[in-house]
């Protein structure tokens, strides 16, 4: 009789070579870092395992930018901005103390107003104050002729009261 071992346990046979119970090993060609083309790069993904992958290429950094110098209407700016601040505030200043002799001005140009106003109204106020039933006497309208020979000669004259 054939010798046959005894099982102790519940497994199969072990069957070499099976790819459901034991799959061989796929040995896969190694590529040295050098033959690698560009944008591809051996990677490791999140189960562990190592393969080859297409990858973008990094964007070169830019190029700093060359430095500027500063332009003219920036430096003629920078230069006028105080001098305009400041003879706004020495015209401010100024204004300050200028103030009350600017209000006693004011003040005199409303008398002037006030005058000349006064001046032009009086004549028609007057003439309106008088009445043709207070007597008033008749208006009076007075000629004067007036004659002279040469441009150096004597002038004589007429008067006509009407």
């Amino acid at each position: 009789m054939p010798y046959e071992p005894t099982r102790t346990s519940t497994t199969p046979p072990a069957r070499y070579g099976d790819p459901i119970l034991y799959p061989t090993a796929v040995q896969q060609p190694v590529m040295m870092p050098a033959e690698l083309p560009p944008g591809v790069e051996m990677v490791t993904l999140p189960g562990g395992y190592r393969t080859l992958a297409y990858t973008h290429p990094a964007a070169p950094a830019p190029a700093p930018a060359a430095v500027q110098p500063v332009p003219t209407w920036a430096k003629t700016t920078a230069l006028l901005a105080p001098t305009v601040g400041g003879g706004i505030a020495a015209a401010g200043f100024g204004i300050s103390y200028a103030a009350p002799g600017l209000i006693a001005m004011t003040e005199a140009l409303w008398a002037a107003i006030a005058l000349i106003a006064a001046g032009t109204l009086a004549p028609f106020l007057l003439r309106a104050g008088r009445g043709a039933g207070h007597g008033a006497a008749p208006v009076q309208h007075v000629t004067q002729h007036i004659s002279a020979s040469g441009m150096f000669g004597r002038a004589t004259g007429t008067l006509n009261n009407h």
